[in-house]
């Protein structure tokens, strides 16, 4: 098997979703840290304008979306295993929403004012600026992570009171009694929470949350060792890129070898340009070339992401 590559940055909360899910899995992996903001001319070279973090690698296949990215490890190292049998759909649904919904209201009560500086004091004023009008042009005129303050901390202080009873009940993790993959998207909604200084006060009325937290941050980071992201590329052009023996379904009338953009549909709409090789109700493949990665698959999940024929 080629290298584990994570392309991620230290702060990114879905960064360390991945990060601590390696650690549970006990893999080896390769670390390329993006930067926060475009420009990400290395990243890019290989997703072909995907933005978002993080990004697996897989020799010359790129995995975009935590949700996929899971997959693909679970995949690589069932122990433990993240889809359960007798919870899979509930872990399944769980993270979905903890990804979405509770991302949201985290990122609104994290940077309201009071958690502003404890997240971005480290940065200049000139890397505020530049910080600030990246974000916002992430979000376009969507309404993608925004949520008026009073109703994301409500948010927080219900879901985290549920769980407060449901760990008080004796189920140990969060879709069940056993650990899944909704574990790991709620674990970096309250690691994102902990680093905003005083407003990680929240937490502390909820015990049971927090030792779930602290038993859940035992993991670790498995076994990282640094790369360059030229290092990363130059893995992707001398490896060739899966052949994929799923074939392609039909949908809305597209075939594979048809040319066609995959976009997201919520924020950082930046569509990706290849030729389809994959289609189905889970998973979305396009084969691109570059001239610095060569040939490259490029996966994503279905829901979530719109693929269309391109112009």
């Amino acid at each position: 098997m080629a290298d584990i590559i994570l392309h991620q940055y230290a702060t990114s909360p879905f960064s360390e979703k991945v990060r601590l899910l390696l650690g549970a899995k006990g893999l080896a992996w390769h670390a390329v840290e993006i930067p926060a903001i475009l420009p990400k001319p290395d990243l890019l070279a290989l997703t072909g304008g995907y933005r978002r973090t993080p990004v697996l690698q897989v020799g010359a296949d790129i995995y975009c979306d935590t949700a996929l990215i899971c997959e693909v490890l679970d995949a690589l190292a069932p122990a433990p295993a993240l889809y359960p049998p007798a919870q899979a759909a509930a872990a399944r649904v769980a993270a979905a929403w903890f990804d979405a919904a509770l991302f949201t209201a985290s990122v609104t009560y994290v940077f309201q004012p009071a958690g502003v500086a404890s997240m971005l004091g480290h940065l200049s004023p000139a890397q505020v600026q530049a910080f600030s009008a990246d974000r916002k042009a992430m979000r376009g005129d969507t309404n993608a992570l925004r949520m008026p303050l009073p109703e994301a901390t409500a948010l927080l202080h219900e879901t985290f009171g549920q769980l407060e009873t449901q760990f008080a009940a004796g189920i140990g993790h969060v879709a069940g009694p056993a650990l899944s993959v909704a574990d790991f998207s709620l674990y970096h909604n309250l690691w994102f929470i902990r680093r905003a200084g005083a407003l990680a006060q929240l937490l502390e009325a909820y015990p049971r949350l927090q030792a779930w937290y602290a038993r859940m941050n035992t993991f670790g980071h498995g076994r990282p060792r640094v790369i360059d992201s030229e290092d990363a590329i130059g893995a992707a052009r001398s490896a060739d890129p899966l052949a994929l023996d799923e074939g392609v379904v039909v949908d809305a009338g597209l075939q594979a070898g048809d040319a066609v953009t995959v976009t997201p549909t919520d924020y950082a709409r930046d569509p990706v340009a290849g030729v389809l090789l994959a289609l189905s109700a889970r998973r979305v493949t396009l084969r691109r070339q570059d001239p610095r990665a060569g040939a490259l698959n490029v996966h994503f999940p279905r829901q979530g992401y719109q693929v269309q024929r391109a112009a």
